[in-house]
């Protein structure tokens, strides 16, 4: 689904939850999707932890707190509309930017899990330059990826975090998001936490907090 496509799906109409720098006053921004069970507000309150000032916030929230009803490993038509719809999601939340003045080469898309997955997969079927992408515990979906994922993604800064035992998010599939990304131009830092359950380090976060901070230096 590409940035220009209309979509009614569940997760139309939902609250956009903002925070930070007020969108009219932010130079930069960051898009937050949660992951699968989880809140818009809930992702806000993590990013506390990485904003700057100048930076706003925008998280989109699922509808009944979920993007897609089943793994991400699964047939892509399985996930449908809940996919498609987050995805619009995401766009929605990037175009409210702009329409601010903010271009999208100053936007990190940022992601938690389900949340993860969904900001891959925006960023690898939208391609341009972004500000950044961090995908904390997350790949992009489908059983199997495309043979090709056409367009440049101009050198955008991308971060891959995921423990290697995820029960979620096997470490194979992490491997093959970087690759795919690195191939259309992306500019990718992969780190696997040894060991550790499905959760956000607060390494991951230091390493997203110099992203954002690299928007506004």
């Amino acid at each position: 689904m590409s940035a220009g496509d209309r979509v009614d799906g569940p997760h139309q109409g939902q609250r956009l939850v903002m925070g930070g720098t007020d969108l009219e006053d932010a130079v930069a921004a960051l898009v937050l999707t949660h992951g699968r069970g989880a809140t818009a507000r809930g992702m806000i309150r993590l990013a506390r932890d990485v904003h700057r000032d100048g930076v706003a916030l925008l998280a989109p929230q699922a509808a009944r707190r979920t993007w897609y009803p089943n793994s991400f490993l699964a047939p892509v038509d399985r996930n449908e509309p809940g996919r498609r719809s987050g995805l619009r999601a995401i766009g929605d939340a990037i175009e409210r930017a702009n329409d601010a003045g903010i271009p999208t080469e100053r936007i990190v898309l940022a992601g938690f899990s389900q949340g993860g997955c969904l900001a891959s997969e925006y960023l690898a079927r939208n391609p341009r330059r972004y500000g950044g992408l961090a995908v904390l515990s997350g790949g992009l979906i489908g059983d199997e990826l495309d043979d090709e994922y056409p367009g440049d993604l101009e050198g955008t800064p991308v971060f891959l975090g995921c423990s290697d035992v995820d029960p979620h998010i096997p470490e194979a599939r992490v491997h093959e998001t970087a690759a795919v990304l690195e191939s259309m131009g992306a500019a990718v830092t992969k780190r696997l936490y040894e060991g550790l359950g499905h959760g956000v380090t607060d390494d991951e976060l230091e390493f997203v907090s110099g992203m954002v901070a690299d928007l506004v230096d």
